[in-house]
């Protein structure tokens, strides 16, 4: 990896070849929202992994964001008020993009299109706005993105 590595507080997936970033405060279901995806990913055929819960260490390498797990946490996710569960898990994984999460009481209905956050000093994805109550996460995304997850989803 290049540059500096930065540990932030999100949670980090892969279903297909995309990468998934979920930010937003403590409690606000981030890990929630993932695992979601990543049980949905299942049905469809496509592979779903999580690379890191709760704590995501983010680098660049040759443009790309990267997403790397902490030894001591691999394979394990929070589910609040439900406790730790283990699932599959890779060690790394390129980020495309990051979800973040909203409050749909305060949230603009119609955010701007085409944004993009700031992930550290010099690393940025295109943001997709998520509420934590949304009811198929994964399917809300997949058409947001435009594609299916395959290989050809980037």
């Amino acid at each position: 990896m290049t540059g500096e590595t930065t540990n932030i507080h999100a949670t980090a997936i892969v279903i297909g070849k995309t990468g998934l970033l979920f930010l937003g405060p403590s409690g606000s279901g981030k890990s929630a929202l993932a695992f979601s995806c990543l049980a949905a990913a299942k049905p469809l055929g496509l592979a779903a992994s999580l690379v890191a819960d709760d704590r995501v260490l983010i680098a660049e390498q040759n443009g790309s964001v990267i997403a790397k797990c902490p030894p001591s946490i691999a394979g394990l996710m929070e589910i609040r008020y439900t406790g730790i569960v283990r699932l599959p898990h890779i060690s790394q994984g390129e980020m495309h993009f990051a979800i973040h999460l909203v409050d749909p009481a305060t949230a603009e209905r119609l955010p701007p299109e085409g944004e993009q956050i700031d992930i550290t000093a010099s690393a940025r994805l295109p943001l997709i706005r998520l509420a934590a109550t949304s009811a198929n996460p994964l399917a809300i995304i997949m058409a947001k993105i435009g594609a299916s997850f395959d290989e050809s989803a980037i």
